[in-house]
């Protein structure tokens, strides 16, 4: 999941910034093979591996790591791959994300995991 989010982040930058994996590989000081594994989600980068491409993309390590409100559209965009599936929810549910005080969390929290019983028993 922490991948997924990761190389999401990652696509999202260099395409905002105009940069190829090409440049950011340049830059960060990492492998072009490694960097095209990494995007393609076979690679898993160490702490310091991930702080080079921050920096790489002057944006904080933090940022790399955050959800972010992509469309379905967007994210199957950056990750054409069909290993991800993110429009396989049942009609009337969605996906979202918000910053939340520590009440509003438990809350959604708690519907999430109803929610998910509900989808499991409409997908068998």
């Amino acid at each position: 999941m922490y991948n997924q989010i990761l190389l999401t982040n990652i696509l999202r930058i260099l395409d905002e910034k105009g940069m190829t994996k090409k440049q950011l590989a340049e830059k960060s000081g990492i492998s072009l093979s490694f960097m095209q594994d990494l995007t393609l989600d076979r690679g898993n980068p160490s702490l310091r591996i991930m702080e080079s491409i921050a920096d790489a993309l002057e944006t904080p390590l933090p940022l790399l790591l955050e959800v972010n409100e992509e469309s379905d559209e967007e994210l199957a965009a950056l990750l054409p791959s069909s290993k991800y599936k993110f429009a396989d929810l049942p009609d009337g549910y969605q996906r979202i994300h918000a910053v939340l005080n520590d009440l509003q969390a438990f809350q959604v929290r708690q519907w999430d995991a109803a929610n998910k019983k509900m989808i499991q028993k409409i997908q068998k």
